[in-house]
C-alpha cells in the first residue's frame, strides 16, 4: 500500500469517525489500523487534515478522496469503504449519519451500487 493509500484509506476511516466526535474505541481502532499497516504518519496527516477545519471536513475530505481515488481501480475503492463500515460496526453501531456519509462517499467514488451490495451481503 502506498503513502496516498493509506492517507486515503485512513482519510476515510477518520472523517467517518469524527462524524460525532471521536471516541476512545473509534480512536484505538484508527491506531490499529495505522499499525497494521504502517501508516502512523498518514494517521496523522487524517488527522490534521480534519482538524484544519472540522466542520467542513467531511466535503473537504470528499473532494480530496474524489481527486485522488478516481486513480485507484473500483476494487480498491471499494475495499477502503467496506473497511470503514466494518470498523463502525466492530465498534457495536453505525448511525444513520454515518451510514449515509459512507453512502454518499461511494456514490461520489461511483461505487455506490457495489457497496450496497456490500452491506445487504454483510447483514
Amino acid at each position: 500500500m502506498t503513502s496516498e493509500e493509506k492517507k486515503a484509506y485512513l482519510l476515510i476511516k477518520s472523517v467517518i469517525f469524527h462524524y460525532h466526535g471521536l471516541d476512545e474505541d473509534e480512536q484505538a481502532i484508527l491506531e490499529e489500523t495505522a499499525t497494521n499497516i504502517q501508516g502512523h504518519d498518514e494517521l496523522e496527516w487524517a488527522t490534521q487534515f480534519i482538524g484544519e477545519d472540522y466542520v467542513n471536513a467531511f466535503d473537504r475530505a470528499k473532494d480530496y478522496l474524489s481527486d485522488v481515488m478516481m486513480d485507484f481501480p473500483p476494487e480498491t475503492r471499494l475495499k477502503y469503504i467496506c473497511l470503514a463500515w466494518d470498523a463502525n460496526n466492530r465498534k457495536g453501531y453505525i448511525s444513520e449519519m454515518e451510514a449515509t456519509a459512507m453512502l454518499k462517499l461511494a456514490n461520489t467514488l461511483g461505487i455506490q451500487g457495489d457497496f450496497l451490495s456490500y452491506i445487504k451481503s454483510s447483514n
